[in-house]
């Protein structure tokens, strides 16, 4: 019985750390935005680039250089189905 009221405590607190750590200030709020808008620019360019004719792996490659910093993984926060 102890063990199972410590594993329920144990997960309400982690519980409550969760949803404390995933509110966010006003100031990383707008971060958010700011990194948002420059993803969305990325991938508009990627756009303009496959548009344009060039290869994939060219504009994945750009792609990848312009989100360096911005997103996780390799495709800038974003990864679509073909």
């Amino acid at each position: 019985m102890k063990k199972t009221l410590a594993a329920l405590a144990g997960l309400a607190l982690t519980a409550m750390l969760s949803i404390a750590n995933a509110q966010h200030s006003d100031k990383q709020t707008k971060e958010d935005i700011q990194r948002h808008r420059a993803m969305a620019a990325a991938h508009e360019a990627a756009a303009k680039c496959l548009e344009s004719g060039k290869k994939e792996d060219v504009c994945m490659k750009d792609l990848q250089a312009s989100c360096k910093g911005l997103a996780v993984g390799k495709y800038c926060g974003m990864k679509h189905a073909h």
